[in-house]
Order: structure tokens, then C-alpha cells, then sequence
């Protein structure tokens, strides 16, 4: 009979799979541990990169999949997507009996992982609770946190927020961000394979990524759905000024990626920049090589302020997308201002590299939170605590 205890991680986009990539590592190689892995949602799709076939080449089996995204990018197929999600996971849940789920950070499609493990009686763990940002993922973070039955939080004021929220000290640890352990012994010199991924894949311009460049990843603000396409504007036409060799990352599936999308292929049709590359997705390791050798990251992902910050890469972050989460001295934040963006990238770039910063932790968070998991005590009832 097996003895080791299953954990069950859930990865529905590119972003879930960088930020749990080395927690599930060190459970897979954890003797008293068993790793199960369930891909769905946008990590299944083409044209958001196939994260799944990244998941297989890293040496990870899947144990299951959930096909559950709605066309469309709008708050309706967003919640609707999210509904299928529930009826999809239950199912393998009950097929796979884990004894602990993981859902990561802090995505729309995160929250069906919580309502479906928690109704089910499943120990259900949460990474990167206790942050405060901007959209939608700042009401769906919180809202894990209250179904969830262990956190793994990246800061010491991460764990303070969970606790004011009624939820046990017994539970919540402070582990740093996973997203990090990547960085702690990667070469993070370009490589040939980093140079053919980016000459292969993607479209648009040639760059040589032995000279300057910067890179752009600019996602949809879910509370501000009808303003993508207005908001992608004024940063394409910001880096359309600069002029700076540039490898543009492609949106992900929130309400509003739709307009976002369309505002890119129109203008990459009006103006065939010769310098933009577009690309789809880069591994964990080639994007982490991509950003550190970079001249500044641009847009409002989080890695920008996560990685960014133990990397110490210029960031201009813009918009509400990440307002109020904790950062290092390495982010300029501006509106989506074709002026402000322009200014702000020359100034990040003359000003250089940042002085590490260990706010997310020291990149050692996936091997804490494996031997958490193996002898970690769990209850499902929950109580708050005051």
C-alpha cells in the first residue's frame, strides 16, 4: 500500500507553472511525498504557448487535464469559464483522491481549484496569499485565503494580512516565493537555446540579443474591462517612439486579453516594426535568462516585481495591475501615458541594474514548502480565530 502522501498541484497558465515549478520539483524527489499534476485551462492553448508541453519536457506527468476556457475574454466567459473549471476538477479530485491541494497565487481560474477542493473535504494549501494588487485577483486571492487550509506566503507582512483575517498561525508559513528558487542557481548568461527560441518562435523582427533590448509583457486589468485596447495603445505607441529592439510577450486570458490582442496585430499590421519581436511564452528558465539580460522590463506582470526585484532588472510597471503589492527600489510606476512610459523607460535604463532585493524571499521557498507538506497536520474544519 502506498504510504507517501499525494499532492496535487494545479497549473491553469504559464504564470501558475513559474511560480509552483520548483515546489513541484522537491515534492517529486520528497521519499515520504507523491506529486500529481492537473494542466488546464490557457496552460492547454496554442496561442497562450502550450505551457503543458513545458510542464512534460521539464520531466513532469500529468495526471489530468481541464479543458474549460470560454472564447471570448469578457467577465461573462471568465465566470463561466470558472464554473466548468468546478464541474471538471471535482471529477478528477475524486478520480485522484490527493490528500492536499495546491492552488497558486491569485488568477480568476485559481479559485475554482479552492471551491472544488475545499467541498470536496480536501486539504486544500494556497501559495502568495495575504498580497495586495489591482483587478480581479485581489478579490479571488482573499477569497482563497478563507477556503484554504495551509499558506505558504512570500513576505512577513503577507503573513500578517492572512492572520488579521481569522486565519490560524498553525497554518500559515512564511516560505518566500517559489517564483525565485529558479534564479538562485540558473546561469543566467543568454544561451543558444534562449537565441533559437527567440529566432524560431514568435514574429516580427529579427533582434540580436547580444545587443541592448527591453522586453514588454502588458496584461488585461479585469476591473477595468473596455479599457484594454486604449491602455495597449499608449504602450505600443510608447516603445514605437523609443525605437529600442524590443521582445513584446503575448497577454494572458483575463477579461480584456481580446482587446489587447487586436490593438497588438493592428499595430504591428499599420507599422511592421522591425525592431519588435512578438512572442508567445518562453520556459521558466529562458524567460528568467530574457528578463535579467534585459535593459528594462515594461508592462504590469508581476514577475516584474517578484523576479525583478532579487534580480534587481530595471521595471516600469503601468497601470493598477500590481498597485499596492510590495516591491524593491527597482519599479517606476506610471499611468498609461505614451509620455510617462517613454520617460520612465529612458530613465530606467540610464539609471541600470538594481541592488538585489529579498522582499519575495531568499529562493529557497519550493524545499520549505515540501517538507511542510510531508509532515504538516491538516484540518478541514475551519474557525476563525477571534
Amino acid at each position: 500500500m502506498n504510504s507517501k502522501r499525494k499532492i496535487c498541484v494545479v497549473i491553469f497558465n504559464r504564470a501558475n507553472y513559474g511560480r509552483i515549478k520548483s515546489v513541484m520539483k522537491h515534492v517529486q524527489q520528497h521519499p515520504d511525498l507523491e506529486l500529481q499534476v492537473i494542466v488546464g485551462a490557457s496552460a492547454l492553448l496554442n496561442r497562450f504557448g502550450s505551457a503543458i508541453d513545458v510542464i512534460r519536457q521539464d520531466g513532469f506527468s500529468v495526471n489530468g487535464t481541464v479543458y474549460m476556457i470560454i472564447e471570448g475574454e469578457n467577465p461573462t466567459t471568465m465566470a463561466k469559464s470558472t464554473g466548468l473549471a468546478i464541474l471538471e476538477l471535482a471529477t478528477l479530485f475524486e478520480n485522484l483522491k490527493p490528500d492536499i491541494v495546491i492552488t497558486v497565487a491569485d488568477r480568476f481560474e485559481t479559485i475554482a481549484t479552492a471551491i472544488a477542493a475545499s467541498y470536496m473535504n480536501i486539504p486544500l494549501a494556497h501559495t502568495q496569499g495575504g498580497e495586495i494588487t489591482g483587478s480581479i485577483d485581489e478579490s479571488v486571492r482573499h477569497a482563497i485565503t478563507k477556503l484554504a487550509h495551509l499558506h505558504f506566503v512570500a513576505s512577513k507582512l503577507s503573513a500578517e494580512r492572512v492572520l488579521k483575517m481569522g486565519e490560524s498561525k498553525d497554518a500559515v508559513y512564511i516560505t518566500g516565493c517559489p517564483s525565485l528558487d529558479v534564479l538562485v542557481e540558473l546561469d543566467l548568461r543568454i544561451t543558444g537555446e534562449l537565441r533559437t527560441e527567440v529566432e524560431i518562435l514568435g514574429v516580427g523582427g529579427k533582434l540580436d540579443l547580444s545587443k541592448d533590448y527591453i522586453v514588454v509583457l502588458q496584461h488585461p486589468v479585469t476591473t477595468e474591462y473596455g479599457s484594454g485596447r486604449q491602455q495597449i495603445e499608449e504602450t505600443l505607441m510608447a516603445i514605437y517612439d523609443l525605437k529600442i529592439p524590443t521582445i513584446w510577450l503575448w497577454p494572458n486570458v483575463d477579461a480584456g486579453s481580446d482587446d489587447i490582442s487586436k490593438g497588438i496585430r493592428v499595430f504591428r499590421e499599420k507599422y511592421n516594426p522591425a525592431f519588435i519581436h512578438f512572442h508567445k511564452n518562453f520556459t521558466v528558465e529562458n524567460y528568467a535568462r530574457l528578463i535579467y539580460n534585459s535593459k528594462c522590463l515594461v508592462g504590469n506582470s508581476s514577475s516584474g516585481i517578484r523576479e525583478g526585484a532579487f534580480l534587481g532588472i530595471p521595471v516600469v510597471n503601468i497601470g493598477t495591475r500590481q498597485g499596492g503589492r510590495e516591491r524593491g527600489e527597482n519599479v517606476k510606476d506610471v499611468g498609461h501615458d505614451r509620455r510617462q512610459i517613454t520617460e520612465a523607460v529612458k530613465a530606467q535604463i540610464a539609471h541600470g541594474r538594481y541592488p538585489k532585493s529579498t522582499v519575495y524571499g531568499d529562493g529557497y521557498a519550493g524545499k520549505r514548502i515540501a517538507e511542510i507538506l510531508s509532515t504538516c497536520q491538516t484540518k478541514i474544519q475551519k474557525r476563525l480565530t477571534y
